[in-house]
């Protein structure tokens, strides 16, 4: 089947007209320029802010003039990921996208539904003629999933809407009112080299799930820089191990899926024979989560200059050390995730460490909390650590008159209730929140499975449910 041929049309025609153009986050220029374009040929009012939101607005269709105003608010840019055997260009190239039974998926590769299928449904009802709908303002931010930076970057006075819609939740059936805030940790510190004086083992760890940062934190999913901290942590007793080289995760926000180091040990042997004991272990803890987990550990020919044996032992010693998956289950909000840390990127090369790290919380106080243990065990180490990007929680309001509303819709709608929650993903309703404080705000939208990794899916009936659901909302909004 063709997305061309795919109900409702209407979303997957823009999806696709989406997907064709590289949005990957900070490098959002040409998607600017295209929703820009498309706003204008609407022959609708227009506007490009200082950092690159796009807001473009339409009037309520007949007999809404007098109900509240609406903001509708989706993210620009995607995660890039994919898979190492894949040849892909984010920057140059559209995603590549298939049908596969009730899913639509992207080929090794991110699929961008989140959060092009929000972007998408806003743009389908900028362009219809037959939806009832009040005042709205459709804003497209920038850069959602690597610091945030449009909504932080939106200006008081910019919007004037009463109510908004944020089209970035991923399950169908949620009606989310409340997020948590994140704080970026990046540890660094540059080590002189020397010849390495043993023998070289190459570690290797691939085929973990990855996922979400901060919706899939809970699920006990393996990480692969943790895998690796484990794997030379084991090596400590008995040997002198010096680090060539580390290379593992990516993004902040996503669950790192890959990884390797190459090591040089005095007896390679000895070292591999004790960490393919833990290697057993470490494959039947994750069995059930993780089966497509594969380690390998062996001789390497490769020889390069390494770092000394005692700065060797304190990278080891923090890698083991650093806090990685549930910090905190909140006490007030049942299943909720309050506080994580995914350590997302660990990188060492030719000396130069970093590691980076996202750290979420629905509280301020258990978000720095967190922060403030990965500094300390870091600062230990003798390592730098910075504190950037740091964005606020979104405190949720359940008695608004919009969660009422969508309630009393959904309900009537699909003869079930929806379940009213708060998410430990980071939303950008907080932040806009901040500037304007008397806005209320609610986050839905279309079923989306594996977001932040290259096994992203999004749900063909589900989208369908979403669009019917949405288009109901708008169609009763209340009076002013």
């Amino acid at each position: 089947m063709e997305l061309s041929n795919i109900e409702p049309q209407i979303i997957w025609k823009n999806f696709s007209k989406l997907n064709a153009v590289p949005r990957p986050s900070k490098k959002e220029e040409r998607v600017i320029a295209f929703i820009k374009e498309f706003g204008e040929n609407l022959g609708l009012e227009t506007t490009v802010d200082e950092v690159g939101n796009v807001i473009i607005r339409k009037p309520a269709t007949a007999g809404m003039e007098n109900r509240k105003s609406i903001v509708l608010q989706s993210h620009l840019d995607m995660v890039c990921q994919k898979n190492n055997d894949v040849s892909f260009d984010f920057d140059t190239e559209g995603i590549k996208m298939e049908v596969d039974g009730d899913w639509v998926k992207a080929k090794g590769t991110t699929l961008g539904a989140d959060n092009g299928l929000g972007v998408a449904t806003i743009m389908s009802i900028l362009e219809s003629s037959d939806i009832p709908h009040p005042a709205l303002e459709a804003l497209f931010t920038i850069d959602e999933e690597t610091g945030m930076t449009g909504a932080l970057g939106l200006k008081p006075g910019q919007l004037t809407g009463e109510i908004l819609l944020n089209l970035d939740t991923e399950e169908d059936d949620e009606i989310d009112i409340g997020c948590a805030g994140g704080v970026d940790v990046t540890i660094t510190q540059n080590y002189a080299t020397e010849a390495a004086k043993g023998q070289t083992v190459r570690i290797e760890v691939k085929g973990l799930q990855g996922g979400h940062s901060g919706m899939d934190i809970h699920k006990g999913f393996g990480n692969s820089n943790i895998i690796l901290g484990r794997l030379l942590y084991s090596g400590l007793e008995k040997q002198n191990i010096q680090l060539i080289s580390v290379d593992g995760g990516g993004l902040r926000n996503a669950i790192p899926r890959e990884g390797s180091a190459l090591i040089s040990v005095r007896n390679a042997q000895e070292f591999i024979e004790a960490a393919t004991a833990l290697k057993k272990d470490i494959l039947e803890e994750l069995a059930t989560v993780e089966p497509g987990l594969h380690i390998h550990i062996e001789n390497s020919t490769t020889s390069d200059q390494a770092i000394s044996e005692e700065d060797s032992k304190k990278i080891i010693l923090t890698l083991k050390s650093l806090h990685n998956g549930v910090y905190r289950m909140s006490p007030d909000v049942k299943d909720l995730v309050e506080a994580s840390n995914n350590v997302a990127r660990v990188e060492l090369k030719e000396g130069a460490l970093k590691i980076l790290n996202l750290t979420r919380s629905s509280v301020d106080s258990s978000k720095y909390s967190v922060a403030e243990q990965l500094k300390s065990v870091s600062e230990l180490a003798g390592m730098n650590v910075e504190f950037s990007g740091s964005y606020p929680g979104w405190k949720p309001k359940p008695g608004s008159e919009i969660v009422q509303l969508m309630e009393k819709i959904y309900t009537e709608k699909f003869g079930e209730k929806p379940h009213v929650v708060a998410c430990h993903a980071g939303l950008e309703c907080g932040i806009i929140g901040a500037n304007y404080p008397a806005m209320e705000m609610v986050s839905l939208g279309p079923t989306i499975r594996g977001a932040h990794s290259p096994d992203e899916k999004a749900n063909i009936p589900s989208a369908q449910k979403f669009w019917s659901f949405t288009k109901d909302i708008l169609a009763n909004i209340p009076l002013k």
